[in-house]
């Protein structure tokens, strides 16, 4: 599946769930997207979920951003360094990030970071509309 579809179809899943809590405050919003609690209630929003396996290790994992506005891609490349295409990288250059480098791919790994799955870091970009928080990826 390509970066595009994967967020568009992540984007629509987010925002049901989203729509369906309307009646709760910003923080219980957020308190719902606790994983402990997206496990047992969203259990098709993750593919982990049905492992209950999280994507970092991390205590208070929240999946409010199941992928960060840091993250840039670009299904046809961003460029090209070394004869091989980029497709994707993190904005801020996160210490924890890596790159996964194939013989003619470069794709941003993300696994090390989890900026995006604090609370205190989604409370200060909080939208109820995940494409506004992540419009600047692609």
């Amino acid at each position: 599946m390509s970066y595009e579809l994967w967020f568009k179809a992540h984007g629509k899943k987010h925002k049901e769930i989203v729509d369906r809590l309307s009646d709760l405050t910003d923080d219980e919003v957020l308190d719902y997207f606790e994983f402990d609690n997206m496990v047992k209630s969203e259990p098709n929003f993750c593919p982990l979920y049905l492992q209950n396996k999280q994507c970092h290790n991390m205590k208070d994992l929240n999946c409010y951003l199941c992928a960060c506005p840091n993250f840039r891609f670009n299904d046809s490349g961003l460029s090209k360094m070394e004869n091989k295409t980029i497709f994707s990288r993190c904005s801020i250059n996160s210490q924890d990030g890596a790159e996964l480098k194939r013989d003619s791919t470069i794709h941003q790994d993300c696994s090390g970071c989890t900026i995006p799955h604090k609370k205190s870091y989604i409370k200060r970009i909080f939208s109820r509309d995940w494409f506004e928080i992540m419009k600047n990826v692609y």
